[in-house]
């Protein structure tokens, strides 16, 4: 492909992309598909000889498209928003165009100052303390963009554990690194995203996981009580990770009875506020943030609410010494002679190689402005709230979470087997795509207001899609039939894991991040041996149909 070529390609890929942006009202939410539907579509070898650009863009449509959920539809409500714009896109183009990769301030100049600046303007938006920008008098802290709030916490995991061994060094300068390691102790929420417990796994320490109050918030004296238990035992805490608006129900733990904790133990605070974060640049809403003086990082993702499109998570530490100290290799190649006056963002995570992401955050910033940015906010949270009124207002539902931004949590009363056939139903109708998670041991529907341009036709729309299919499944809740047809139908969707694995995760809320019940097999994977939300009047039937598949 030639300039010309790509000239009249590039025109026709942004009429593509509009064209499908605004139509995507007509299609299904989600696809209606089983796995394996592409293998068969496409040759099993790669095309010895190139393929017209026509032939290429015919496939998309017809042979990818239809396996594609739509995360930018306006009867998505599933997970949480998928930041995009067009300002956003166009960046993303235009890095992609200069294909810098900046590891270093001298790789690309303009990449590593234009990042520093904008995470700055991002920072003071949020209302982080000083001690966080880059460019405040005296400060050692600053920002980096990360590829996702599980990176985000990996690092500063790393980074705390880097420290913790080198003060225990200090204090036992002949006990071996392993020793010191085995024992280090790192803390959460069982409402914290299940990356904490990867991060911890990557950095070969224990994680001990704290029951919240009956809010989902993790409280000081619950924290205080389990350090005090290990301590007690020979472990020595060394990193909490904090929640600012949890993925199952956007609850806040309480940092300012955390923080003195952490601070009394010299323990690393990390606040990991991947949605609700981006939401603090809203003045009603940086309440929600008090006690972060106390952090030690924090991170949010625009690429979740601030109209930016994947990847682009923000993290900011109050010793940037600190977290480099921990990734520091700096071998003769990528030195250069202006390393003591710049920024090296390779020191700030794991991977070497860095896009030019600052551009498509900085578009974004430029072309909506702060105003505008908190206007798309408000309307999400005021829709939310919205949905929560029309919930109330049915005696057949209940709301299972406090409402603060843009998630509504919601179960059908009674048995949980009813809220999860009501799910399943309106996922297999493509008319909406929503998911499940447990609050307070019960199981709930989350809705989630998601789309740039959403309108209260749209959650009105939606609630009558919910009201309609609830009344179906509650005119004949004993319908076995019906039951055993949904659960069938959706059988592709279920999410199977083995016994020692659910053992062991039976309280964690990351278990049920799909739309799907879980299935326990036995150690052959064969038999079914239980059903996570009780199905038992089907367990023959399911047997009979895993066998058959």
């Amino acid at each position: 492909m030639d300039i010309e070529e790509f000239r009249k390609n590039g025109k026709d890929m942004i009429d593509y992309i509009c064209e499908y942006l605004a139509g995507l009202g007509e299609r299904r939410v989600t696809p209606a598909i089983e796995p394996g539907y592409l293998r068969p579509l496409l040759p099993s070898t790669a095309p010895l000889k190139p393929e017209s650009w026509s032939d290429i863009m015919a496939d998309v449509e017809e042979k990818i498209m239809p396996g594609v959920t739509h995360w930018q539809h306006p009867r998505f409500h599933a997970y949480f928003p998928s930041g995009n714009s067009f300002p956003s896109i166009l960046g993303d183009m235009l890095s992609d165009a200069i294909g810098c990769i900046g590891f270093s301030w001298a790789a690309s100049p303009a990449c590593t100052e234009l990042e520093t600046i904008v995470l700055d303007w991002l920072g003071q938006a949020i209302g982080l303390p000083k001690e966080f920008l880059a460019f405040s008098e005296g400060s050692k802290g600053g920002g980096v963009i990360q590829g996702s709030a599980s990176e985000c916490v990996l690092v500063c995991m790393l980074s705390a554990r880097a420290q913790a061994i080198k003060k225990l060094k200090q204090q036992h300068p002949f006990v071996e690194e392993g020793v010191l390691l085995s024992k280090l102790m790192a803390y959460c929420s069982k409402e914290a995203h299940s990356c904490v417990e990867k991060a911890a796994m990557i950095c070969f320490v224990k994680l001990r996981i704290l029951e919240p109050d009956n809010n989902c918030s993790l409280r000081g004296a619950t924290l205080r009580q389990a350090m005090e238990e290990d301590v007690a035992m020979g472990q020595i805490p060394f990193f909490v990770s904090t929640t600012l608006g949890t993925t199952s129900c956007c609850s806040f733990d309480n940092l300012s009875e955390i923080g003195p904790v952490c601070s009394d133990l010299d323990v690393w605070m990390h606040v990991d506020s991947a949605y609700a974060g981006n939401a603090f640049i809203c003045e009603e809403f940086k309440p929600l943030m008090r006690g972060i003086e106390h952090a030690s990082s924090f991170n949010t993702n625009p690429n979740k609410w601030l109209l930016t499109n994947f990847d682009c998570s923000t993290m900011w530490v109050r010793d940037r010494f600190k977290l480099t100290q921990a990734l520091v290799v700096d071998p003769l190649y990528l030195q250069h002679n202006y390393s003591a006056q710049s920024i090296d963002y390779r020191h700030w995570g794991v991977p070497l190689s860095r896009r030019f992401r600052a551009l498509k955050l900085w578009f974004v910033l430029r072309s909506y402005g702060i105003d505008g940015l908190q206007r798309y906010i408000r309307n999400h949270c005021k829709l939310a709230k919205r949905f929560e009124q029309l919930v109330l207002k049915d005696s057949r539902f209940e709301v299972a979470n406090d409402v603060k931004m843009g998630l509504v949590c919601f179960r059908l009363k009674g048995e949980d087997k009813l809220t999860q056939e009501l799910l399943a139903k309106i996922n297999i109708s493509g008319q909406l795509h929503m998911i499940p998670s447990l609050v307070n041991s019960r199981y709930i529907i989350r809705f989630c207001v998601t789309a740039e341009h959403a309108t209260e036709n749209d959650i009105d729309f939606a609630w009558s899609v919910v009201s309609d299919m609830a009344a179906e499944i509650l005119s004949d809740p004993n319908n076995r039939q019906r039951r055993q047809s949904l659960l069938k139908r959706r059988l592709s969707f279920v999410r199977s894991v083995s016994r020692d694995v659910f053992q062991r995760s039976n309280s964690r809320s990351s278990l049920y991040d799909g739309c799907s019940p879980v299935i326990i097999l036995d150690e052959n994977d064969m038999e079914i041996k239980e059903d996570v939300f009780t199905f038992a009047p089907m367990k023959e039937e399911l047997n009979e149909e895993i066998k058959s598949k």
